[in-house]
């Protein structure tokens, strides 16, 4: 049984975030963060401000080299900590993945507190599950305290696994890519309700007919990224 979370919960504000977000290190090379991912990340976190989420990060990018987490998959509003249904949601990942020919290359969480970015026992050790089958895996934590309006720093505070424990990579290393396309996207995601359109593994438990996979609003995120619509 994993350990439970805790802390004192506030509301997140939100924020806007670039199309896509790098992190360089010397030990494991670039870490690109596509629009996609980071959207479906920030309407998580959005959509349950007063709960912790976490989520799991993909990659359709061949192994070995620089990393792209190209999507993800919104895990948990609801007992993060309770490890029947993490392995669940991540038995039905790994068997999806298979078949969509992606890769589960790490793990994402908000905490509730949002003035605590810090792994929780369980992100830490579900991240831990995740290195075990991927070496280059990577554990991404929302800064709550980040995500405001006009915040031109990504709310990421991101960690890698280096001597045997997960390590926080340099802050300074953070670069961001179509800060303004990506903006303009959150918000059209916003003012036209389709931040709704986002389910997550627990949603998909109390109704088995929504699409954990979230088709329907990878189709709409692609759609305003795509050239037509003046994004890159």
């Amino acid at each position: 049984m994993l350990e439970d979370d805790s802390g004192v919960t506030k509301k997140r504000t939100l924020q806007l975030s670039s199309m896509s977000v790098s992190f360089r290190s010397h030990e494991m090379g670039e870490v690109e963060l596509s629009c996609l991912a980071y959207a479906k990340m920030y309407l998580h976190a959005s959509q349950f401000p007063r709960c912790s989420v976490n989520g799991l990060l993909l990659s359709s990018s061949p192994a070995g080299g620089d990393v792209c987490i190209t999507d993800c998959v919104p895990l948990l509003h609801t007992h993060l900590s309770l490890a029947p249904i993490t392995q669940l949601a991540l038995t039905q990942v790994d068997a999806w993945c298979s078949q969509t020919h992606q890769r589960i290359m790490g793990y994402y969480q908000a905490n509730a507190c949002v003035s605590d970015s810090s792994p929780t026992p369980c992100a830490l050790k579900i991240a831990e599950k995740i290195f075990e089958q991927c070496n280059n895996a990577v554990l991404l934590m929302i800064d709550g305290e980040k995500m405001f309006p006009g915040c031109r720093v990504p709310p990421i505070v991101m960690y890698e696994r280096k001597d045997a424990r997960w390590a926080l990579k340099d802050k300074h290393t953070i670069m961001l890519r179509q800060w303004e396309e990506t903006c303009a996207i959150v918000n059209q995601l916003f003012s036209s309700g389709d931040q709704a359109l986002l389910v997550d593994f627990d949603s998909h438990l109390d109704d088995i007919t929504k699409d954990w996979t979230n088709q329907k609003l990878n189709a709409k995120i692609m759609e305003l990224i795509s050239p037509a619509n003046g994004n890159v």
